[in-house]
Formats: structure tokens, sequence, C-alpha cells
């Protein structure tokens, strides 16, 4: 996506905001850091060169879903690296300050390549339309013209997210086994409530963004995708319990009737 890295980079020198109003929620335990071990981190800062955290060009803020637990919801600060035209990858925390806590990843691909996975690998992913023209997905601090082109290039992608740490969940370390994210494709099933806090935070209102997005081409939502929508729940689990709440030892993918017992419990 070379034309989306320029897009990005030319608006990222027009706004640097965006960040520093979202501090995690979750305490973790642990001793207080040394004065040895701050050296040691201004010191690799300094010497050591980071290309793949460098390479990372947008923040995005949206939310996600346990796929087959619509009440469990989240906001999710997406920091996203542009690989080529037709995939992404991001890095997702609880927050956008620097100790916020990294809670998983998600990969992003073009519907050209989607439309080429198996029908078993589309069960894992979701889709963006909803997310873009709702306003729901934003850009933090980006102009409304960058943010228009951005989001043109991420209305018709598709979007794998695995969760590692379940900060939500009064998690205070990453525990558990990761969950598989959903995101939501309609009116009505976003928290009003999450969505309010998050407008506040990031001084910006959904409603205009999505007014703005009005002209944005979104296409029908391709087949396959969305699994959870046809009560296709898809969750790792351990022996035969139900996802990440569950104590076991072997980790496996649960079949839609098991994992929508284990959710009923």
């Amino acid at each position: 996506m070379k034309g989306l890295s320029l897009i990005i980079s030319g608006a990222l020198l027009l706004a640097g905001c965006g960040a520093n109003n979202t501090p995690p929620q979750a305490p973790i335990p642990g001793e207080s850091t040394s004065a040895k071990m701050r050296t040691l981190e201004t010191g690799a800062q300094v010497i050591q060169s980071r290309p793949p955290v460098e390479a990372i060009s947008a923040y995005l803020d949206g939310f996600h879903f346990y796929s087959g637990d619509k009440n469990g919801q989240m906001e999710a600060h997406h920091y996203v690296t542009v690989l080529n035209e037709d995939v992404m990858q991001a890095v997702i925390y609880d927050g956008n300050t620097k100790d916020a806590r990294l809670m998983g990843v998600e990969y992003i691909i073009s519907e050209r390549l989607f439309n080429t996975l198996p029908p078993e690998e589309k069960k894992l992913w979701h889709s963006h339309q909803y997310e873009v023209k709702s306003g729901s997905l934003v850009a933090p601090g980006l102009p409304a013209v960058a943010d228009h082109a951005l989001m043109s290039k991420i209305v018709n992608t598709y979007g794998k997210t695995w969760h590692t740490w379940h900060t939500d969940r009064d998690k205070t370390l990453p525990l558990g086994i990761p969950a598989l994210m959903m995101g939501f494709t309609g009116e009505g099933q976003l928290d009003p409530a999450l969505l309010a806090d998050r407008d506040r935070r990031l001084g910006i209102d959904t409603q205009e963004i999505k007014r703005q997005r009005a002209d944005i081409v979104a296409h029908p939502v391709a087949k396959g995708a969305n699994a959870w929508q046809r009560g296709e729940v898809i969750q790792l689990q351990r022996g035969q319990g139900g996802g990440e709440h569950a104590r076991g030892d072997t980790a496996h993918f649960g079949t839609a009737e098991q994992n929508q017992q284990a959710h009923s419990h």
C-alpha cells in the first residue's frame, strides 16, 4: 500500500496528537522499575535500532468483542504497519500511553486476498465495512481529508484478531489462552457507554465522522466473514473447557456447538 503509506506519512507531519489520553485501567503486580533498569533502557534506546517498530505508521482506535460473547466488549488501540498493497499488521494495546498493555495483534488483508482463503479460514476473519462507515473506527489526530483517504483504503479489508492479555476482565497479567475477537457489523451492537467515553477522551464526535464518511464506497461483505453471525463461534479451548476462562491442558479449536454450550454456562 505505497499510496496509503504516503497518505499516512503526510498526515503525521500535520498532526502529532491523538495519544496520552487513555491510560491502562488494570494494575499489574511487580516492583517499580529500578534506576539501573531505566539506565539500561535509555542506553538501549540510544544505541539499538528498531526497524519493525519504526515502521508503524498509523494509529487506529476501535472496538472488539469476544467471538461468541458480544457482551465482552472493549476499546482497542491499533498501531499499524503497512506491509504492501494488500496486507497490514497491527499491535493492539489497551491504551495509548507509554505504559499501555499489549493486548494482542490484528492482521488486515484486502478483499482480494480474503476471497482466496479456504472456507474454514474465512471464519476467523471479520469485516471492516460497518466499523468504517459507522465512525466507530477512527484515526485520532488525523485531519479529515487524511482520515477519509485512509478509511477509504480500510473499508473493504478484513481482519483476524487475537487478544492475548484480557485486561478488560481484570487480568493483571497475560493469563489464560488467546481469544479470537470480532468486529461490530450493525447498529445496536456496540455499548453506547463505551462509545461515549471514547469520544469524550479523544474529543471527537462519532456521528459527525459517520456523516463525513457517507460517500466512502463499502462493498457487500464477502461470503464467509463474520462467522459469529451464523452461530459459528470459534475459540481456542483447553481440553473440554470453554475459551480463555477454561482450565486444562491442551488448547484446540472448539466447534460452534461446543463453544455455544461453553458460553451458555
